[in-house]
């Protein structure tokens, strides 16, 4: 898990045997980490589109009117002053709660603390290959429902009925199969609500074991940003959170992220 990709200026348009490498990189490593790059938004966008179609952000995550397709991560209130809040510190696969789930993410560092603010992976193949195979076979056999409304009330944020209606809950397998890779791998996060056919409390309960155990240091990667990395990493196989490390209330910590729409889950 995890590779760096050099010798690239994503400004620029890559050409078919570059963009297919790339894409084959990613399918074989699920994150890809480039240096050095300082992207504008619409220059990101296009980056971004070579692999794919934008996603839409939720609503209360959409980018300025600018580029309403670049999520501004941020610590940052509308004055540019440190909030003390972070956003993203719980395990979760982007856009989850979709019924086309996002492919990928793109990431691309602007400013950063002098120290922390990490993003952290967790592989979701590894940790589904790790169980034994009746428990495999087990979770094969079962649905998650993925719902953004229970996920924001974990953090004590009431959606609105509008929030509501553009991002109904989701039914996903728990143990989803790549699309391009045909791996399988735990599908499942902060956004999982409960297991489809079971107890709420019971399937809840299911899932947050099952998340610790995806999440044990041996299926981690934790990437130390520098500004100007841009990462671009495959939500159907990680989950991924950022560590609040650092002074939150001090330094400010300002990322660009792009989505890519995925398909249906089967």
């Amino acid at each position: 898990m995890a590779a760096e990709v050099t010798g690239l200026d994503l400004r620029q348009l890559l050409d078919t045997p570059t963009r297919n490498a790339v894409l084959e990189a990613f399918h074989g490593n699920q994150i890809l980490v480039f240096r050095d790059q300082d992207l504008t938004k619409d220059e990101q966008i296009a980056f971004t589109e070579q692999f794919g179609t934008l996603e839409r952000h939720a609503l209360s995550n959409r980018g300025t009117s600018d580029s309403p397709f670049v999520h501004l991560v941020t610590n940052l209130d509308v004055a540019g002053r440190p909030t003390g809040k972070l956003g993203s510190t719980r395990w979760h696969s982007d856009k989850s709660f979709r019924p086309a789930p996002s492919m990928a993410t793109v990431l691309h560092a602007k400013i950063l603390p002098p120290n922390g603010g990490d993003t952290c992976f967790a592989n979701m193949y590894a940790a589904y290959e790790a169980l034994d195979e009746a428990e495999r076979g087990e979770l094969d056999a079962l649905k998650v429902v993925h719902s953004w409304e229970l996920s924001r009330e974990n953090i004590d944020r009431k959606l609105s009925a509008e929030e509501i209606a553009d991002a109904p809950p989701q039914t996903h397998p728990l143990a989803r199969v790549h699309p391009e890779t045909g791996r399988k791998g735990l599908f499942m996060g902060m956004h999982a609500s409960h297991l489809e056919g079971m107890d709420m409390a019971e399937g809840r309960a299911r899932i947050e074991a099952l998340e610790v155990h995806a999440t044990q240091e041996r299926f981690t990667y934790r990437h130390n940003w520098r500004v100007g990395d841009l990462l671009m990493w495959d939500n159907r196989c990680l989950l991924h959170r950022a560590d609040p490390n650092f002074d939150v209330a001090l330094y400010p910590r300002v990322l660009h992220r792009t989505c890519l729409r995925g398909t249906p889950t089967v």
